[in-house]
């Protein structure tokens, strides 16, 4: 497999004349667009926002840019605050080029918004003085996302749910560059959303990567329910700020009754002490979506898990090599397929995957699945609800028996997750230890992380075996 493109190679869009992320959770890197961009700051102030005196932008190093306190900031104050007409959204109507982009937002899946709103970003990248320029040349050059991978480093992610969404988004930019060919090639030049300038994949992929890391979903303007809709946006400064699960500010969105425009504002939720990085959370999110989006990695990511496929013939398999008799996985009885489909997990429109690991360490719909299939009867396991059965901290509800067979399969099937990396973790650790690209590092770092989630679901779930082994003996004793 190739890479769609290297960040390295890259290509600016140039207007015709004639016609904080490394191994981090900094929400930039140092390079930006221009060599001496404009002052931020100034222009967020000048455009009628505000931004507190102590908020400074700062490289610390292999963080990248982010916001740091000049001094202390109370918390409660007002760090950032943006006028509507500031951030840069999807328009919503305008001249022939606005339509033009339009046009071309249509051939964009949902669930690659970003590339919707990058459109929009590349045709201001295009437009000579962009009211946006400022900002836009403070966006970095390059990004760490999968797509820009060299070919050997998207194979090192060694994971297959996220291998298949790296591919996915690298076919996408192929085919959306013809697309995008096909419809502006013979536009003119005041009908052309980029301004004559020539639009490629690896323009599109920046722009995604550009929108995808930094953009935010907040309210837009009223539908016609009276309710907001969600709708993303860039927002200037603000998205400099770096990720954390335990933020020192948040994201206020303010719209007074005599003024119908929203004020986007980000407020200190905490005292900030000086030098301290300005932290939102970015989402209680896997490190697939981290690394796909943002292009970092979280250590230690309580919201990690791996992905599996419902199988009915795998499930035979682990549960054989726990040593549980009668796996019935290939074959449920007719009342086990009623759960099954209760659990979306049988049937035309079943959802198959299931996930080990983040705050559940089994996914619900899984458990009670496998609950289910290794009871004996169907009166046992009807007594009780299926929200009794996904849960993990209802201890036996089928019986000592029961939950020891389950949570055997399961650590079984953990087993089989890790077999199917080609690496170990100490290996994993050496390549690291020796210097690599940033690239590997990321891949490394990735897996690292999928090892090490699978190996603390199963050293959860052998705690819990033995705990059933130790009631059951006392239980035998009594």
């Amino acid at each position: 497999m190739s890479s769609l493109i290297n960040p390295t190679t890259t290509k600016t869009l140039i207007t015709s004349t004639t016609f904080r992320r490394q191994l981090t959770t900094s929400s930039a890197v140092t390079q930006r667009l221009v060599s001496n961009p404009p002052d931020l700051i100034k222009w967020v102030k000048t455009q009628g926002g505000f931004v507190h005196p102590f908020v400074k932008i700062a490289d610390s190093g292999p963080f990248g840019l982010g916001l740091v306190a000049h001094q202390d900031i109370p918390k409660g104050s007002d760090l950032i605050a943006l006028p509507e007409h500031v951030p840069l959204k999807f328009p919503d109507g305008g001249d022939g080029s606005h339509q033009n982009l339009v046009n071309l937002a249509r051939h964009v899946p949902e669930e690659l918004w970003a590339m919707k709103l990058g459109l929009r970003l590349l045709q201001e990248r295009a437009k000579t003085g962009s009211f946006w320029w400022p900002y836009i040349s403070n966006l970095p050059e390059t990004y760490t996302v999968p797509i820009f991978f060299p070919g050997e480093d998207i194979q090192n992610l060694q994971y297959a749910p996220l291998l298949h969404q790296v591919n996915k988004r690298c076919r996408f930019l192929l085919d959306f560059e013809k697309e995008v060919t096909r419809q502006v090639g013979e536009l003119k030049l005041q009908d052309h959303p980029f301004g004559g300038a020539d639009v490629d994949a690896s323009s599109l992929g920046w722009a995604m990567s550009a929108v995808s890391s930094r953009a935010f979903r907040l309210h837009g303007k009223a539908l016609q329910n009276g309710n907001r809709g969600d709708v993303p946006m860039m927002l200037p400064l603000i998205d400099m700020c770096n990720h954390s699960f335990n933020p020192n500010a948040e994201i206020v969105q303010e719209q007074s009754s005599s003024d119908p425009k929203m004020l986007v504002k980000v407020v200190a939720g905490m005292n900030i002490k000086e030098r301290e990085h300005m932290t939102l959370n970015y989402g209680c999110l896997g490190n697939d979506f981290f690394l796909l989006d943002y292009g970092f990695v979280v250590p230690s990511n309580p919201y990690e898990c791996i992905e599996l496929k419902y199988d009915g013939g795998l499930f035979d398999a682990a549960s054989m090599a726990a040593g549980v008799s009668n796996p019935s996985f290939s074959s449920p009885a007719p009342w086990q397929k009623q759960i099954l489909s209760k659990l979306n997990l049988e049937g035309e429109q079943a959802l198959l995957k299931v996930t080990l690991g983040g705050p559940e360490i089994v996914e619900g719909r899984l458990l009670a699945a496998l609950r289910a299939l290794l009871a004996n009867d169907s009166e046992t396991v009807q007594k009780h609800d299926l929200n009794t059965l996904k849960s993990l901290s209802n201890e036996a509800p089928l019986g000592l028996a029961n939950e020891t067979a389950a949570l055997r399969t399961l650590i079984a099937l953990c087993v089989i997750a890790l077999n199917h990396f080609p690496t170990k973790i100490m290996e994993d650790e050496a390549l690291l230890e020796k210097g690599v690209s940033t690239s590997t590092e990321l891949a490394l770092q990735f897996r690292i992380q999928k090892k090490s989630v699978i190996i603390d679901v199963m050293r959860d779930l052998t705690k819990r075996v033995k705990l059933l082994s130790s009631n059951e003996s006392l239980a035998s004793q009594n």
